[in-house]
Parts: structure tokens; sequence; C-alpha cells
């Protein structure tokens, strides 16, 4: 649920940005803040990189994020009137989050563009995230600077804010590790890696939204939700974790709801998964993925890994990281991934041959499996998205020597999802 400065400044609960928040606003008279800048029309389409907008989409990001209100007139820094921007169009948005990528260093993510209003009355509101890669810096000619927001005014850092938020960027990025240490340690903490592989996947979000815990049901929605999109990703073609673990269900934790496994029988225990969702909105995925069940009678030794199964248990957790971000307001995360085997023989990743039979002709034996990890805003358009988990599932089996993905087939990046 979107909640800015413009919901702030009426009272409003948080919700969708609307015409009458905004008019609410402007009929109070609403002064510009750290968080609130009012501009009367839209920058240029072209040179836009060139305009004031980077400068003030950098200063928001390194001010804790904002709103930047396209169609209000404002006296002495307070708002008196709404007037029209014109149509906004989807190559002109395009140009605003290109901007904020390609002008700005480090580029700022996660630009929200909204429309407000009708033709006569129409404004544009660019809400800006809160970022923990500052200072953003902007670059005019060869000279750089990081502007910041100083009450509703725009200001450039002098050194020693520049010094400070750096350190604070290092330490941000310390504490983000910590977080997905203890989040990967606990998931993997008492699992049967000596004798058959586990996947262990986590994802927290670099900045947690906290407010209230989610209700057995809200939990029992996003693993219900999640079901879909992770079969999006990958089909039927492997096991997932999701149809192992008791998803109607959900157990409480310590500020979490856990998906228990289901797969507990002698015939099943080889599919064994368990996954947690927690109240932050970070989520965890383990599943055996070492020693399954072979398309003939028989198994798989704990040390051969199905390439399926990896990508199938991948689809899973990014899945459930974007339904868990939706329900609990969060955009941004780290990601790691990993297999855990103790046993004595190297691990070894299996794909399949053009006539579906199990091939492990061209697999690295492994010793150790160097968890992958990455960054990736859940809140972005459904077929980059799709593009992130394809590409998290191939840095994993490249890692075994395997050279493409079989299950996680994203359309063109130039089609819609």
């Amino acid at each position: 649920m979107t909640f800015t400065a413009l919901h702030r400044a009426v009272g409003a609960a948080p919700g969708p940005l609307t015409d009458e928040i905004l008019d609410a606003a402007v009929a109070a008279g609403v002064a510009e803040t750290d968080d609130l800048d009012w501009k009367s029309e839209l920058p240029p389409a072209k040179g836009l990189p060139q305009t004031d907008f980077p400068k003030d989409v950098a200063a928001m990001a390194n001010s804790g994020g904002g709103v930047i209100v396209y169609g209000v007139r404002e006296t002495q820094k307070a708002a008196t009137e709404r007037v029209d921007v014109g149509e906004l169009d989807e190559a002109y948005e395009r140009s605003l989050r290109s901007a904020a990528i390609t002008a700005i260093s480090p580029p700022v993510f996660g630009l929200n563009v909204h429309r407000i209003g009708v033709e006569g009355n129409r404004a544009v509101v660019v809400e800006i995230p809160a970022s923990v890669d500052g200072p953003h810096l902007i670059y005019k000619n060869d000279y750089f600077a990081a502007p910041v927001r100083n009450d509703s005014d725009t200001v450039w850092m002098k050194e020693r804010q520049i010094e400070a938020m750096y350190r604070a960027r290092f330490e941000e990025r310390r504490h983000a590790t910590e977080a997905l240490d203890a989040l990967f340690d606990e998931a993997a903490a008492g699992r049967d890696s000596g004798k058959r592989a586990w996947l262990v996947a986590v994802a927290h979000p670099r900045i947690p939204r906290f407010h209230d815990r989610l209700t057995r049901d809200e939990a029992r929605g996003v693993l219900t939700k999640t079901v879909g999109l992770a079969l999006t990703y990958a089909g039927r073609g492997g096991v997932h974790p999701l149809e192992n673990v008791d998803r109607d269900n959900p157990r409480p934790g310590l500020r979490r709801w856990v998906a228990v496994n289901t797969a507990a029988s002698e015939r099943s225990l080889w599919k064994e998964a368990w996954m947690s969702l927690h109240h932050d909105g970070s989520v965890t995925v383990a599943a055996a993925v070492g020693g399954h069940r072979m398309s003939s009678d028989g198994f798989f030794d704990g040390w051969q890994v199905e390439s399926a199964a990896i990508e199938c248990a991948i689809a899973d957790l990014m899945a459930l990281a974007r339904t868990a971000a939706e329900a609990t307001d969060n955009e941004e995360y780290d990601l790691r991934v990993g297999i855990e085997w103790t046993g004595e023989q190297p691990l070894t990743i299996l794909t399949k041959d053009n006539m579906g039979f199990t091939y492990d002709g061209v697999s690295i034996p492994l010793h150790h499996f160097t968890p992958v990890e990455t960054t990736v805003n859940v809140a972005e358009p459904a077929l980059d998205y799709y593009w992130h988990v394809h590409d998290l599932a191939q840095d994993c089996v490249n890692q075994g020597g395997i050279s493409n993905v079989q299950m996680i087939q994203p359309p063109a990046r130039d089609q819609s999802a």
C-alpha cells in the first residue's frame, strides 16, 4: 500500500494516490518539505538528462525518498492551484525512468509514476523510493555533485556529508550481509546434507517496511498466489518445493509463518521441503534436491542434482519474494541461493540430452557450490522480473557445467509478459 508525503499532509490512510488527495493538499495550501516538491510543469522530454529532473530525483533519494508533483503551482513554497501538465505517454514515462538510471550514479531504481486527474486538470506524481546506495551523484560536464533536500530547498552536500553517507552505505551493506547470513544459516540448519544435497534459498528486503504482522489468512493467501506465479516461471516438469509444503495451514514461528513439509512418508521423503514467510517480508526455501527419484525405478545418489530441481526451487523462491513483497509493501531484495552438500563425493548437476534422458557428460564435479547472490527489484515489470528468475537459475546451473536452463524460458525482452 502506498503512503507518501501527500497522504501524510492530508491525513489519508495508505492507499493509491488519487485526485481527491491532491485536491485536498492544494486546498489546504500544503507547503513543500524535504519529501514533497511542487512543480507546475513537466520537464521537456528532449534532453531530459540535462534538465533539473536528475538533480531533483537524486536529492530526494539522498534524503530518504519523497514525491515530486507536477501540475501544482506554488507561492512561497505553498501549493496554491492545480494546472494541467498535458498527457504523459509511455515513451515519456520510460524517459523519466531512464534518466534516473543513466544520469545519476549510482542509479535510482524503482521510480513510481502516477497519472492523476482528467484532461484540463492532469497531474503527474513521481514517487522516489528511499535508497541505501547514497550518495547519489549527478554529473555536469566534467564535474559531479551530490544534491540533497534541505526542507523545501535543494542544496549541495558538503564533503563531510558525502563522507558520512558513504560510511552509512558501507555500514548498511554490512548489516544486509549479516541479515542474509542469518537467514541462510537458519534455513540450512539441521538438514541431512551429508546424505543428500539441499538447496537453500533466501531473500531479504534491503529496507524492510515494518507494519502489522501478517495474519494466517494473509500468509495463506500469499502462498496460494505464489503457486500460480511459480508455475508461470517453471512448469510441472520438475519437483516444486511449493507442492510439498502445507500451504493451507502455515504454522506460527518467530516473527514468521512456516509452511511445513508434507512429504513425510517413506515413499515421498525424497522431495522434502520447508518454506517460511517472515513478517518483515523475508522469505526462505529449503528443499532436498539430491537423491531424487529417477523417471525409471530407483533413485539418484545424494550428490546428484537434476538441474530441473534447481530451476523449480528458484522459480518458487522468486515467486514467493514477489508475492510477499506485495503483501508487505517491500520492493528491493537481496537474494542468496546455495546448495548444501557435505558428503565425500563431489556434487554433480545433471541435465537432459535431446532425447530427454539424464546426462552428465558436461557436468563439472563440485567440491563446493559457491552461493549465488543478487539484488532485484521485485516490484519491477513482470517480464523484467521473469528474466531475473531466468538469469539467477542460469548462474546456478552454469556453476555445475550446464550451459542453459531447461524450464525457465521467458519470452523475448521486447514482448509483453
